[in-house]
């Protein structure tokens, strides 16, 4: 049996925080949807030969857009009512593959950071499968804590801001998963819920300073700056 890896592109959403009447990550950057720049990049891995985008019911024309002009093979999923509900919905979508090991790890996206290049993706599906699991981020320099009386005390060493794509073994994480929802326990990302629910190590990607998070309006005027290049 072949194995691989499959990458799921979360678009489930609303982001209005962005401002805008529809899903942010279908406003237009640089020429296409602000989606549609993670699924080419995903789709220019070799080792990912699985491809899943996850979505709202009311976003489903809006995604037949993007996937239209999309190259690839792109399975679609519908999401949950939380960020976590959305992902336990692609993973129990990949289930059987999972559990035949025709896919051995899993990267999880957020569609909302356009600038996610191939190398980065790769270098984190290599550690994945090196260390079990695999975050980018960038050094929190500049991230400090607080004392019981609400001063400030010493800067925290090695924190680090985490970014997607976050990777994790296949079984493992379907496993987390899984038992996250029979017990309830809602994670702020894939990584905390790993945390939780499973003993692999989660290894340090240095990540990319341009792969941003569009959240706020002039999120959207750096990415257009930036992927106009």
């Amino acid at each position: 049996m072949e194995t691989t890896a499959a990458g799921v592109v979360l678009a489930s959403g609303a982001g209005t925080r962005v401002g805008a009447a529809l899903n942010k990550v279908y406003l237009p950057v640089a020429g296409r949807r602000v989606v549609a720049w993670s699924l080419a990049a995903f789709a220019a891995v070799a080792d990912l030969g699985v491809l899943v985008l996850v979505i709202r019911p009311e976003d489903t024309a809006l995604a037949g857009e993007v996937l239209a002009a999309h190259p690839g093979k792109v399975e679609v999923v519908t999401g949950g009512a939380t960020r976590q509900a959305s992902e336990l919905n692609a993973l129990r979508h990949l289930a059987p593959r999972i559990e035949a090991g025709a896919v051995d790890a899993v990267l999880i996206h957020d569609a909302a950071r356009p600038l996610v290049t191939p190398a980065l993706i790769t270098e984190v599906l290599a550690q994945t499968r090196e260390h079990g699991g695999a975050v980018p981020g960038l050094a929190a320099d500049d991230v400090v804590s607080l004392a019981a009386d609400g001063s400030v005390a010493a800067r925290l060493p090695g924190a680090i801001r985490v970014q997607t794509p976050q990777g994790f073994r296949a079984r493992p994480l379907l496993a987390a998963y899984e038992q996250a929802a029979a017990e309830g326990f809602l994670g702020t990302d894939t990584a905390s819920c790993m945390e939780r629910f499973s003993g692999l190590p989660v290894h340090w990607v240095p990540g990319g300073v341009e792969n941003l998070k569009i959240t706020y309006p002039h999120d959207l005027a750096v990415a257009e700056r930036l992927l106009a290049r």
